[in-house]
């Protein structure tokens, strides 16, 4: 395991982040609201590694992040008025908005269902990691299932350890608190994890909104 400084205001980040996650291996970096475990969403052995070293349930499905709207199309069926609405509102930021699949994403990722968690970070060098990298990032937090997120880069290591290739030190996350999740392939779209985001600003912005 290998740790590099990083700026979290900036979006440079290291090649050698780039080069693990090309290569199937897993980098902890930071985001506004947690740490998160990162690997190429679009890797199935990827994607199967971050369930082991997270000790994750497989079937849970995992969250992804990207760097902008483009990267977003990649990664689900289609776009509903409801998820655009709500990007144009609270992206980049804490939301995670379900959407329906893509067929470039390996069923692994999503526990075997239709549905994709998707957001846009508002941490430049979270976003920053997704552009560089040329594609989406899986954003799970960087710890073992069940315990803490961890908002520090030293609380992944005693976390994950050498389960993990690289962490990117950033400091402590600023928000420390999960990212609100609507789904909007249902109608009412529906929070199905509370968060940073309220469900008063959700229903600002699409009127009904139901909560599971």
């Amino acid at each position: 395991m290998d740790v590099i400084g990083v700026d979290p205001a900036s979006e440079e980040v290291p090649r050698r982040a780039v080069q693990v996650l090309s290569g199937g291996g897993l980098v902890a970096f930071p985001t506004d609201t947690f740490y998160a475990l990162g690997a190429d969403a679009r890797d199935e052995a990827a994607v199967v590694r971050v369930f082991a070293a997270k000790q994750r349930p497989r079937g849970q499905p995992l969250p992804v992040l990207v760097a902008d709207r483009e990267q977003w199309r990649t990664v689900v069926a289609d776009l509903p008025e409801a998820g655009l609405l709500l990007a144009d509102r609270f992206w980049p930021g804490a939301l995670t908005i379900v959407c329906r699949r893509g067929p470039g994403i390996p069923p692994a990722l999503v526990g075997g269902g239709d549905a994709i968690g998707v957001r846009q970070p508002a941490l430049p060098v979270a976003v920053g990691l997704c552009r560089a990298f040329g594609g989406p990032v899986v954003g799970t937090s960087a710890n073992v299932h069940s315990i803490p997120a961890p908002i520090t880069a030293t609380q992944v290591a005693l976390d994950l350890g050498a389960e993990v290739n690289l962490i990117l030190d950033g400091g402590r996350c600023a928000l420390a608190r999960p990212s609100t999740v609507v789904d909007v392939t249902r109608t009412p779209p529906v929070v199905v994890r509370a968060g940073v985001v309220t469900l008063a600003a959700l229903r600002e912005v699409l009127g009904a909104v139901a909560v599971r």
